[in-house]
């Protein structure tokens, strides 16, 4: 049964009271036609309860714009949704990636993450290639994808919108990895929901890396917000050598800074019995926010990214398969996954739209019943990085 409108309806009941369900609920592909964006496929998502979004298929389906009853919930960038043939993955010394960084969500990876890094690449038996320079956060997130399918699937008297797109990351000589990913809501639902498959296709042996960028803006995001997170330790901070420099802690949001330098930390999170992890920003005074639920087991580490900034104001969510010292930390502590042809690796998410001062009290008090996170607003970070356990690939050809 959907709940539409604070009625509970059956399949039935709704088409008496529309000639398609698209009056209210459903999801269309458009293409962006103007500036920057133009060229871009989009599925545009509505739930039926306020809640809009849309898929960027022409960038690694990423979601772009969300919005819950006149809300905005995701970040737009100055560098806009820009089209993936103008993106230069390379430019500006590997910070091009920040010239195409917009939206609610963005995808790093597939085979690395992070800030630049060259790694060795004896792995793919190419003299030539002596090294594989990668640019901050990994080439996934412009990469067009091949769109599978979309639409609404009913089941019984529940009604399922949902996408389905492969996106590939492969050259002659180097990887070839593929992002299966699919998006669904129900129609009555605030509640998207994320699966992710990451596959070897080739035959050479590839590491792995994965990162959701989920970034929050105005107004979830505004003066007194507030982070809430089952922390056990807060491991590492940027700024840590100027902690209190520019008076912004974990906790609760300024309003925009002026000349503000990006903060981000590691936070070691505790799951709970079911090996959940659920991370929020709240707005109390709007009574809006945003929850993102990963596994631990599948997204060991998370980082908080604050860039207050004046005109890039966003907050940062982010689930992370590795510790934020990098690649090249990885590959020396054995951390850093490897996957052999037909080897995959499953992310399964949900990014949930708090609508109501209940539902954000309800959130806090899970994430408390987990673990208290640190009340100072600039706990001492620990640096103790935690070794990360099950780095084999899951078997099996996909």
């Amino acid at each position: 049964m959907a709940q539409l409108y604070a009625t509970t309806m059956s399949r039935q009941q709704i088409e008496a009271r529309c000639g398609q369900l698209s009056q209210f609920a459903g999801v269309r592909l458009v293409t962006l036609e103007d500036g920057l964006e133009r060229g871009i496929r989009l599925l545009e998502f509505r739930s039926g309860t306020g809640l809009r979004f849309t898929v960027l298929v022409d960038r690694a389906m990423d979601i772009a714009e969300c919005e819950y009853r006149g809300h905005a919930i995701g970040w737009h960038s100055p560098a806009g949704f820009r089209h993936p043939g103008l993106h230069e993955y390379e430019g500006e010394g590997g910070l091009g990636w920040l010239r195409s960084f917009s939206g609610l969500m963005v995808t790093c990876g597939l085979d690395h993450i992070l800030f630049m890094h060259d790694a060795p690449a004896d792995n793919y038996v190419y003299k030539p290639r002596q090294k594989v320079q990668h640019s901050i956060h990994g080439r996934i997130g412009t990469i067009p994808a091949r769109l599978t399918g979309y639409g609404e699937r009913w089941d019984g008297n529940r009604c399922m919108l949902w996408a389905e797109g492969i996106v590939s990351q492969g050259t002659v000589f180097g990887e070839h990895l593929e992002l299966h990913r699919r998006i669904e809501i129900e129609v009555g639902s605030n509640d998207i929901r994320l699966h992710d498959r990451v596959v070897n296709r080739g035959f050479y042996r590839t590491p792995h890396m994965f990162c959701y960028h989920l970034n929050v803006g105005y107004p979830v995001l505004d003066e007194g917000a507030r982070y809430l997170a089952p922390v056990q330790d807060v491991v590492w901070a940027a700024h840590a050598d100027e902690y209190r420099a520019q008076e912004v802690g974990y906790q609760r949001m300024p309003a925009p800074q002026m000349n503000f330098h990006e903060q981000v930390w590691q936070h070691e999170m505790k799951a709970d019995d079911a090996g959940l992890v659920p991370v929020a920003l709240v707005n109390d005074r709007l009574g809006i926010g945003v929850e993102v639920t990963t596994r631990k087991d599948q997204f060991p580490c998370q980082y908080q990214w604050q860039n207050l900034q004046a005109g890039q104001y966003a907050l940062g969510l982010e689930p992370s398969t590795n510790h934020v010292l990098g690649e090249g930390a990885a590959r020396e502590r054995g951390e850093l996954i490897w996957l052999e042809h037909g080897d995959e690796r499953d992310y399964e998410t949900s990014i949930r739209v708090l609508g109501a001062t209940e539902e954000i009290a309800a959130t806090e008090r899970r994430i408390r019943a987990i673990a208290q996170q640190p009340s100072d607003d600039y706990p001492a970070p620990s640096g103790e990085y935690r070794p990360l356990r099950g780095r084999a690939s899951q078997g099996g050809a996909a």
